[in-house]
């Protein structure tokens, strides 16, 4: 018992050690702080402006119609005009944070719901194995072969009424800005996204805890009697935070992209609230008309839209880094 006692001093000391080299690794890496700064930026720019967007009385409320500043070009006073207006004399900067809120909203919320659902049913179909292995796969299989977008609408469809229906009944989110059908829209935005996207992580939990489940600390946790509720939260969990983060990290942006998607073909988000992709629509035919372009309608958005999916990805591509050092992959 002595031989062994410094390897397993070695070893406690290695894991206490683990969190600081973790940090110090993500410090070193160039796309986590570069990809995450400029993210916490139009992230706090966004939320901490909320009440300005969302009050009927501020001069940038991003439904505040004058149709004598009708699609007025960018200039630097007043602050309503720093992006712009729309043809309804909408000031563009208002509509430009509000939309980023949104739209981040529901990044944020599939993506929540992609990782429990995909770390849920690949937990459990990696460490039961068997038919329950078989049955959850070959579903995931299924869906996998349906179309994504098809997948969106068609649940979008049919949670639209029921629950938009519920939120009115509840009278959820009644103020002079965000109406009842307005957050039963989004919330069936949200779900319709986030129910579609959990496949892939599905498969990358299973991978991961089929590899984990033949370790010996698993065998051990087995051999002790251990309840399987307890295997997962204490011992399987801990060690999948790494993939889930960066995986999770990378379908927010996917989702953000989805819902700008269907608010381009006119069936996300529904008017008045704005989302990125809801914006470059409605400013698309104006800003390519050759003979007089109006071209900030679809320049700042896309510009919010891009450097919000360019930041999301990167970030995501150096956190796999971290999470997993041995990878090549290129530094800026």
């Amino acid at each position: 018992m002595t031989t062994l006692a410094p390897d397993m001093l070695r070893e406690v000391v290695a894991l206490a050690d683990a969190p600081d080299r973790l940090l110090r690794r993500t410090m070193r890496s160039g796309r986590v702080i570069a990809g995450g700064a400029v993210l916490l930026v139009i992230f706090l720019s966004c939320l901490l402006s909320l009440p300005w967007p969302a009050h009927s009385g501020s001069a940038v409320y991003y439904d505040q119609q004058n149709p004598d500043a009708s699609l007025l070009p960018p200039a630097a006073r007043p602050v309503s005009r720093l992006f712009g207006t729309d043809p309804l004399g909408h000031s563009l900067l208002g509509r430009c944070l509000m939309g980023g809120v949104i739209s981040l909203s529901i990044g944020i919320a599939a993506a929540a719901i992609s990782v429990v659902l995909g770390v849920s049913v690949g937990l459990l179909a990696g460490y039961r194995g068997g038919w329950t292995d078989s049955l959850l796969m070959r579903t995931v299989d299924v869906l996998y072969g349906l179309p994504y977008i098809l997948l969106v609408i068609l649940f979008k469809i049919a949670l639209d009424k029921p629950l938009v229906w519920l939120v009115e009944h509840l009278q959820w989110g009644s103020s002079h800005w965000f109406s009842a059908t307005m957050a039963g829209n989004l919330i069936v935005l949200f779900l319709a996204i986030g129910l579609v996207s959990w496949l892939t992580m599905a498969r990358v939990v299973r991978g991961q805890v089929l590899s984990l489940r033949a370790q010996p600390f698993i065998e051990a946790c087995r051999a002790t009697g251990l309840r399987e509720w307890r295997i997962f939260t204490r011992h399987l969990l801990p060690n999948l935070i790494g993939p889930v983060i960066v995986y999770a990290t990378l379908t927010v942006p996917v989702a953000i992209l989805e819902e700008s998607f269907l608010s381009f073909l006119g069936i996300g988000i529904q008017p008045p609230l704005p989302t990125w992709g809801s914006l470059a629509s409605e400013g698309l035919s104006k800003a390519l008309n050759p003979i007089n372009s109006r071209w900030w309608l679809l320049v700042f958005p896309c510009a919010f839209l891009a450097a919000t999916l360019l930041c999301l990805n990167y970030l995501g591509d150096g956190l796999r880094d971290v999470f997993d050092p041995k990878r090549e992959a290129a530094k800026i």
